[in-house]
């Protein structure tokens, strides 16, 4: 017999299999394949937990070194992109410029269509190996300022943020920036990784499926928190304005982004605290300790008044501000780091499809006739 329960935004509702990912809450863990995604992020780089993802184990030498190869030969974007990202209206967003871009990437594919393991694959690394470039230089076309194209003699994050500065990013930065796409990378089932799945039990294309979860990812609710933090540290100036700022925000029943999560409700997201030592080393050589102590402030006025943990956007948002990364692209940046999760996902959907068609509780009238 069907059960018909109705739990409002499908919370608690097992949607699906997967290999992939798990939020073990009582164990505080984030399960990437079996290891704990938090040390993943202080043992390895970004690209190892990339191919973890995509091919199901992690790379020896041989494998990583054949892995960055393959993304260096395939992350020049098409010029007509390019041209395509210049070409929307003034008032563009980096998220819509970023689906644009996804979207048109696919008419470049001959064998978008295709689903067999080797086009899958090869679909996967187009996507991981375009997306710094996309995301980089959508905030300069927007901007005016001239594209700065991918350089294969850095490691894949340090080029990546060397395309979003134009500066060589230092050790440290790349560390930190590194450690930020690795905490983004994957997380289960949020709302953008299940618009993905979705689409591909279809059997829609990788593309589409990724362009879907562009637009899920847009919504403030899901990736546009990371800003939203930025910019009210900025508005709170000092640490002493911490506490009456949040104050004067909950007094009139305002949400205060970078707080709480779906899952993590009793216990803090193991990111952010990851993210919280990030941001402490950052302080210490750039300077700035003031927003540290800002960032501290407020988490500790949250606990008191509303019981809410930080999330991986409270402190993530003040470590891209002192990587130098322009606050509008934090949200695609957190696509971009997440890619490597989705396609995985959505060849794992593929392997083992069944469409997605959920029933509804229908409210409204019945046994109406026209006159």
């Amino acid at each position: 017999m069907a059960d018909n329960t109705y739990r409002p935004g499908l919370e608690g509702i097992i949607a699906t299999e997967t290999s992939l990912s798990y939020l073990d809450v009582e164990h505080e863990q984030i399960v990437i394949r079996g290891y704990d995604l938090i040390e993943l992020a202080t043992k390895v780089d970004y690209l190892r937990v990339a191919y973890l993802l995509v091919s199901g184990h992690l790379p020896n030498d041989e494998e990583y070194e054949n892995f960055v190869r393959q993304l260096n030969e395939l992350q020049n974007i098409p010029k007509q992109i390019y041209s395509i990202m210049g070409s929307l209206g003034k008032h563009v967003q980096l998220m819509d410029s970023l689906r644009t871009a996804l979207s048109a990437l696919a008419s470049f594919d001959p064998a978008v269509d295709h689903r067999d393991p080797d086009n899958l694959w090869h679909q996967s690394l187009v996507l991981l190996g375009t997306m710094p470039a996309i995301v980089a230089n959508s905030y300069h076309i927007k901007n005016h300022e001239p594209v700065i194209e991918a350089d294969p003699k850095l490691g894949y994050s340090a080029n990546f943020l060397k395309m979003i500065t134009g500066k060589v990013p230092d050790e440290t930065e790349t560390r930190a920036f590194d450690q930020l796409l690795t905490v983004y990378i994957e997380h289960e089932m949020p709302n953008s990784t299940f618009a993905a799945i979705v689409i591909a039990s279809t059997l829609s294309d990788m593309y589409g499926a990724l362009v879907g979860a562009v637009a899920s990812l847009k919504g403030t609710l899901h990736g546009g928190a990371n800003e939203a933090v930025m910019k009210m540290l900025l508005e709170m100036q000092t640490p002493d304005q911490v506490e009456p700022y949040l104050k004067d925000k909950l007094a009139r029943k305002e949400r205060i982004m970078g707080f709480g999560h779906r899952v993590y409700m009793k216990k803090p997201d193991p990111r952010a605290l990851l993210m919280k030592a990030s941001l402490k080393q950052l302080v210490a050589i750039k300077g700035h300790a003031d927003l540290y102590d800002m960032c501290v402030k407020g988490e500790e006025v949250m606990q008191k008044e509303k019981g809410l943990f930080p999330n991986l956007d409270y402190y993530a948002a003040p470590v891209y501000y002192l990587l130098d990364v322009p606050i509008d692209l934090y949200t695609p940046i957190f696509f971009a780091a997440r890619t490597a999760g989705l396609v995985a996902h959505v060849r794992e959907q593929y392997e083992h499809n069944r469409l997605f068609r959920p029933r509804v509780l229908y409210t409204g009238q019945q046994g109406l006739h026209p006159q």
